[in-house]
């Protein structure tokens, strides 16, 4: 009889508010450092937005990329190249037959930067000005497949969306792509690059972002009492997906496992979350059993935790219905009060989040929260990084999008 592979994680790689990499993204989290920066630009004067800030990427992909690239990308692309191309290294760029190669990167929004920059010159210059390159630059499998492209990857390159759960789910779809013999290496993750005028209005005026202008790099406050909204983030995470049995015939080193994956939708609101959390909970119940790691093997959550006054409590309940009271052992980390919420991206950086958490046996920070909120029924690692203990120990990743998109991932100790 077959068994299902193992499927470890041998590569990370990333671009964020943080950092240019996956080192100095992780070294700056631990510190408990902000990305988030007020505009150096004219916009909330000239359009009138009610906010001046949010998680710019902190190295531009004009100082990694060549300009030919650059031209020929949309920055969710150029994002995910960056990143893919750091986990492949990091990986070791391993060889691998074409055919058993897949790509699965994923993004919310996809290249609205294109094309809203395509309709601004077919208002002002015509369509003759119109640049040839701008359907495969706005179209939102763009950036894997320009990731495809650049490894050969033959096995099948896939774009998911599921809003704000589209990079955990990506890495969800890679690990089926292992799992059910399509691949023996996947690289999968998430990008967003939406920092522009008409999506700051658009989420602000679904009165979802924070309007803390007075204090940017403290707006992002998840589960703080005085919490009103998310920061918009930009930037992409990607990871190298192998089959153990693959991983270890070519002595690759790895950092851990993807365990177990768990999906649901909760049918109840285009925005907002279920109120019960009845689809969070089936989506982390799903991961475990699928995992077969035993709730007390649980150490750590890095939760989704976007800062808004309703979904954080949300997760909060649902995660204690989950471990019951495991959940008392766990460490939770809301990593985007630093990193902001990178909608499509956001599941695949917390994935490496997770992943370097249980490696490294160290929980992330979560800043910013001064008054906890009395509701909050887990241990939050607030201000400083936790230790977290040895042995086989297990956490879990949650991602949850708009539409009702649930994602969890249990990530594990090898």
């Amino acid at each position: 009889m077959s068994t299902v592979p193992d499927v470890v994680v041998t590569g990370l790689g990333a671009t964020t508010p943080l950092g240019g990499d996956v080192p100095s993204t992780w070294a700056a989290a631990l510190a408990g450092e902000s990305g988030v920066r007020t505009f150096d630009n004219d916009w909330s004067e000239r359009y009138g937005l009610p906010l001046n800030f949010a998680a710019t990427i902190k190295v531009a992909p004009g100082q990694v990329l060549a300009v030919p690239e650059t031209k020929r990308m949309d920055p969710s692309a150029q994002y995910a190249i960056i990143a893919a191309r750091e986990a492949w290294a990091d990986a070791g760029a391993p060889e691998v037959d074409p055919d058993r190669l897949g790509a699965v990167v994923s993004s919310g929004i996809g290249g609205i930067q294109t094309t809203l920059d395509g309709w601004d010159t077919l208002r002002e210059k015509g369509a003759r000005r119109m640049l040839p390159m701008t359907v495969p630059m706005l179209m939102p499998n763009s950036p894997v497949a320009f990731v495809s492209l650049e490894l050969g990857a033959r096995a099948g390159a896939h774009a998911l969306v599921s809003a704000c759960a589209s990079g955990s789910e990506a890495i969800g779809y890679a690990v089926e792509m292992i799992r059910t013999g399509r691949a023996d290496v996947v690289v999968a993750g998430g990008t967003e690059a939406c920092i522009h005028p008409m999506p700051i209005a658009a989420f602000a005026a679904s009165r979802t972002l924070s309007l803390r202008n007075d204090d940017p790099t403290g707006a992002s406050r998840p589960y703080d009492v005085d919490r009103d909204g998310f920061v918009l983030g930009e930037g992409a995470g990607v990871v190298v997906l192998e089959s153990a049995t693959h991983a270890a015939a070519r002595g690759a080193r790895v950092y851990a496992r993807i365990a177990g994956v768990g999906l649901s939708a909760d049918g109840y609101h285009i925005t907002s979350p279920e109120p019960s959390g009845d689809g969070q909970i089936r989506a982390m119940r799903a991961a475990l059993k699928d995992s077969g790691v035993a709730d007390s093997d649980v150490v750590h959550v890095n939760a989704h935790a976007t800062s808004t006054v309703v979904g954080d409590l949300i997760e909060a309940r649902s995660v204690r219905a989950v471990l019951g009271d495991v959940a008392d052992q766990v460490a939770l980390s809301a990593t985007k009060s630093m990193t902001g919420h990178l909608l499509g991206g956001a599941g695949a950086l917390e994935t490496i989040f997770t992943v370097l958490a249980l490696a490294e046996r160290t929980a992330p920070p979560t800043i910013n929260v001064a008054n906890p909120d009395p509701e909050l029924v887990l241990d939050l690692v607030r201000d400083t990084p936790r230790a977290l203990p040895g042995g086989q120990a297990a956490a879990i990743n949650n991602s949850f999008g708009f539409g009702g998109h649930n994602v969890a991932l249990v990530v594990a100790s090898v």
